[in-house]
């Protein structure tokens, strides 16, 4: 059976209006729930972690508090890893693994337009092939829900969802209404994403050679790596980036973002709370440990560590990003050698980047949206920014 893929955008405006991340849920009839499914119009996470996972996070908890409710947590690599993967292909086995066990009848995930290898294409995948063609991110804006109304049509019962944590609050938030008997929701952190353009503009800016990369990830070495089409690889120090010209690149959806942990998914994949080289795994749920445990016998695995001591960096961090200060490359290089030494490692360098997103983005709803601020940050957020000294005003209580 062909794969299935979503239906084109519409082009009428959307009820987030410039905070809309395009999940997808407004090119379907679900746009009906939108108002109490978005997560920038209503804020529902902490309410939908309870309904998710029985239980809300625990605040006392620093682990819960920055990583949200959870049962497991290690770091992991595949045995053989998959030929093409961004990492090793830990995500697209389950998927895969999924599929052939027959627990789902398809796969909800992102291959990429044949005329543009950052162009996201939702699809429902049903065979392992449809699932390795969506293998690799797409550091762009995905309207991954487009295929809700397909995935009613089609009739299947069992489905498995791949999205980031915008996408995943919204598809929460409709679950009931789905006509599934099981849902697997299959999260990977997300922080930052862009329009196409701005992909562009950002590839442009900061790549040696933007047209021949085919993936990037801002990395645990404090370096960008982007890998090219020819099998190399090429790394940017953060402090290299040119902030003055990349502020205002990424969409205002993801800068008023405080869901970097995909905190509603069953279970987690990403590389931030784990060494370089492995990937992050977070089982949530019980869901979650079936999924973890149908792809464990691929896998190897070493105990999550923390190291090192973050908060100075984001204090110094936030004034910097916020007046754009652009080091020389060599100035740049020269801190990124001394910061991969010294500097946080493993669930501290997770912390390190949550901190330094949620006061960025406090800071950006705060001056842009200050009506919804005290609605749409959530409270884990808000704790965790109250740590660090801001520019403007004291926190609102």
């Amino acid at each position: 059976m062909p794969v299935k893929t979503a239906r084109p955008i519409r082009s009428d405006r959307y009820p987030a209006k410039e905070l809309c991340s395009r999940c997808g849920l407004c090119d379907t009839s679900y746009v009906q729930y939108v108002k109490e499914a978005c997560a920038f119009i209503t804020q529902r996470i902490e309410e939908l972690e309870a309904s998710a996972h029985g239980r809300s996070r625990q605040l006392d908890s620093d682990r819960e508090l920055y990583f949200g409710v959870h049962s497991h947590m290690t770091a992991a690599r595949k045995l053989e890893p998959i030929e093409g993967a961004q990492w090793t292909g830990i995500v697209s086995s389950i998927a895969i693994a999924m599929l052939e066990h027959n627990w789902v009848e398809g796969v909800v995930c992102v291959q990429n337009t044949e005329e543009d290898r950052f162009q996201p294409k939702p699809v429902i995948a049903r065979t392992a092939e449809e699932v390795l063609a969506a293998r690799v991110n797409k550091p762009t804006l995905s309207p991954n829900l487009s295929i809700l109304d397909l995935v009613r049509e089609s009739g299947m019962k069992r489905l498995l969802a791949i999205g980031v944590g915008c996408q995943i609050q919204a598809l929460r938030a409709v679950q009931a209404e789905l006509g599934l008997e099981k849902l697997y929701v299959l999260g990977t952190p997300c922080v930052d994403n862009v329009t196409r353009a701005g992909l562009q503009k950002f590839l442009e800016t900061t790549s040696r050679s933007p047209e021949t990369v085919v993936h990037y990830e801002f990395m645990q070495d404090f370096r960008v790596h982007f890998k090219h089409e020819d099998g190399s690889t090429e790394t940017v120090p953060f402090f290299g980036l040119k902030t003055n010209q990349l502020k205002d690149v990424f969409a205002p959806s993801c800068m008023s973002c405080f869901d970097y942990v995909n905190s509603l998914a069953d279970l987690v994949v990403g590389y931030m709370g784990a060494p370089f080289g492995w990937q992050w795994m977070v089982v949530r749920n019980d869901t979650g440990r079936e999924m973890f445990d149908l792809v464990a016998e691929q896998l190897e695995f070493q105990p999550v560590m923390s190291k090192g001591d973050r908060k100075s960096a984001v204090q110094q961090s936030i004034p910097a990003y916020d007046k754009g200060v652009t080091l020389p490359m060599w100035a740049a290089q020269l801190m990124g050698v001394v910061i991969e030494k010294i500097g946080p490692k493993g669930l501290e360098y997770a912390r390190f980047s949550i901190d330094s997103h949620f006061t960025r983005n406090y800071l950006y709803v705060k001056r842009n949206y200050p009506q919804k601020l005290e609605e749409h940050v959530p409270a884990y957020a808000k704790c965790i920014v109250s740590q660090y000294k801001l520019p403007d005003r004291a926190l609102s209580t």
